[in-house]
């Protein structure tokens, strides 16, 4: 058992947000370019590549890794999740990593209002106050009525509600499934789901791309490797909060790569949401340890 170490598995966090900020921006970037399925589609081509080795070098190997209990739930996952990076791959191909990461904090508040009716768990008051302040901030960021609310921004919402989705079903499966069965069957049916779709569109691509692309697939696998490294040595209530890093991260790129502007409301809203899901996830741990 890896002994605990909650120090270090923060500064893993800080680092996996950093690298996922990174991620976006190659994302983006290619997105911007070339069909968002094509991308998606070779990205997940790696990153398959990436949990058929970490299986293997497990006890029990490729055997273990495939013995899933529960085969629809694990691929209905793994499909929901791939379908959710090409939503929200579009969302910064159209809003950009800005906004979209502003309205996309929201994921944390939505697992807090799913988990009632999802997996029978017990919400309070307190964090259902959290909740409800916390779509007030994204009300601030969208600013509908506002005159220049448009509905593409909503995309990175839908993206935020499928990623909370997918976060509960992984933790219901995981009454029955271990984490390295749950990893390989994201990986695979994603991968398997998006070269059935992407493959009718793809396109050639420049040479220069090509090692955008390479890196994007480093960043992938990379990032997901420190993830776990990072749950493996700290509480997850621990280092879930700084997850929220990723937001200031992924701005900056934006402005400084994409020459993205920051809006007041988006700075507001995104303070609101943060602030909100932060407060859900200390309500958490209290709960947890009482």
């Amino acid at each position: 058992m890896t002994p605990q170490n909650n120090s270090l598995g923060i500064w893993l966090m800080i680092v996996t947000a950093f690298v996922f900020a990174m991620q976006d921006g190659l994302s983006r970037h290619l997105a911007g370019e070339y069909n968002v399925l094509m991308i998606i589609m070779i990205r997940y081509w790696f990153f398959a590549s990436f949990v058929i080795v970490v299986a293997a070098r497990r006890a029990g190997g490729l055997r273990a890794a495939v013995a899933t209990k529960q085969p629809v739930l694990q691929i209905f996952r793994g499909v929901l999740l791939a379908i959710e990076v090409c939503v929200m791959v579009s969302a910064f191909v159209i809003l950009g990593l800005v906004e979209s990461h502003a309205v996309f904090a929201v994921y944390p508040l939505l697992v807090a209002a799913l988990s009632g009716p999802v997996l029978g768990e017990f919400v309070g008051w307190r964090r259902w106050v959290a909740i409800a302040i916390g779509f007030v901030g994204v009300l601030i960021i969208l600013r509908p009525g506002g005159g220049v609310f448009q509905p593409a921004a909503l995309i990175p919402l839908l993206a935020a509600l499928m990623f909370a989705l997918y976060g509960l079903l992984t933790r219901y499966a995981a009454r029955q499934d271990s984490a390295a069965v749950s990893f390989f069957w994201t990986g695979v049916s994603g991968a398997a789901a998006m070269t059935v779709i992407g493959i009718w569109f793809w396109e050639p691509m420049a040479s220069t791309d090509w090692i955008w692309m390479a890196l994007l697939c480093a960043t992938a696998a990379f990032s997901h490797f420190l993830l776990i490294r990072a749950y493996e040595l700290a509480e997850a209530s621990a280092v879930q909060p700084f997850a929220y890093l990723q937001l200031p991260f992924a701005a900056a790129l934006g402005v400084l790569v994409f020459g993205e502007a920051i809006r007041t409301n988006v700075i507001l809203g995104a303070a609101v949401v943060v602030g909100a899901g932060v407060f859900t996830l200390w309500r958490a741990r209290v709960v947890n340890a009482s």
